[in-house]
């Protein structure tokens, strides 16, 4: 059985960035305190924790006197607020491409357009930058939600950074009938669309896909729905214990790819592991 890498895969410049500054924090202080995961892969997230990264719910458990890290998808300034009330010391860790999302949110929403996102209403991403425009947005997360709107007279569009290109651009599509004046931010990272442009080239040399990562990380997920949009057969496992023999059955070459928040270490245990089948 052949092996197949995507190129690029694993963890891009954002998680890259978020994870040395957590790691630094953890060496200097020992204890650090994230609200939620501070990026969407369990078995990271749990080394991390092995080496005492405490990840609670909500700003109101963090102690008083607390070393604080904010996640790579950013976090509510009103969460931000209360934690500076708290906090010893905050450690930014989130990614500068979802400051920019941020940042472009608020210039539209201040310059009077009406604001949609387009992403996950359910995403900790998604949730930050709404935000930051006092909730002043509406979220498109299925075309049907584009096709049930009246007429707009200006419209400001940004995206979830880590969102399907195609699903911006039918977005777009779709509102430029209905709307007399349309403005885009195209506020999808660039890992991510590397990412995206690597799965759709592996999909045409493979027999199947492994999709490494998070059940929970939506840049993963993306990497998942393209892989297989075309009927390939794909593998979505968070660790080796997911590996379904069955599943190789009549494959020659295996494409493995993984998600920006899924670490090389967990790559490289899985593909020594396909390697010795």
């Amino acid at each position: 059985m052949e092996l197949i890498l995507a190129n690029p895969t694993g963890f891009c410049f954002g998680v890259t960035r978020a994870i040395k500054e957590l790691e630094n924090s953890l060496d200097t202080f020992g204890t650090v305190y994230s609200i939620g995961s501070p990026i969407h892969n369990p078995q990271e997230v749990k080394r991390l924790q092995d080496q005492g990264l405490i990840v609670v719910r909500s700003a109101d458990e963090i102690p008083q006197g607390a070393i604080v890290f904010v996640r790579a998808h950013g976090e509510l300034p009103e969460a931000l607020n209360t934690v500076r009330k708290k906090a010893r010391l905050i450690i930014d860790g989130t990614c500068p491409f979802v400051h920019n999302a941020q940042e472009k949110a608020r210039l539209l929403r201040d310059e009077g357009y009406e604001l949609l996102i387009v992403g996950d209403p359910q995403h900790p991403e998604v949730k930050a930058i709404l935000g930051y425009v006092d909730n002043e947005g509406m979220v498109i997360d299925h075309i049907s939600k584009v096709l049930n709107m009246q007429y707009l007279t200006r419209c400001g569009i940004i995206s979830q950074t880590t969102q399907s290109k195609d699903f911006l651009s039918a977005v777009v599509s779709s509102l430029t009938p209905i709307c007399n004046e349309l403005r885009v931010y195209n506020t999808i990272c660039k890992a991510t669309l590397e990412r995206q442009d690597a799965i759709r080239d592996l999909s045409e040399k493979v027999d199947g896909i492994i999709i490494i990562g998070g059940k929970n990380s939506a840049n993963t997920s993306q990497l998942a729905r393209i892989a297989g949009q075309d009927g390939l057969p794909v593998l979505w496992i968070e660790d080796d214990g997911e590996l379904d023999s069955e599943w190789f059955s009549g494959k020659n070459i295996i494409g493995i790819a993984a998600g920006a928040s899924t670490p090389d270490w967990l790559i490289n245990k899985i593909k020594l592991i396909l390697e010795h089948r």
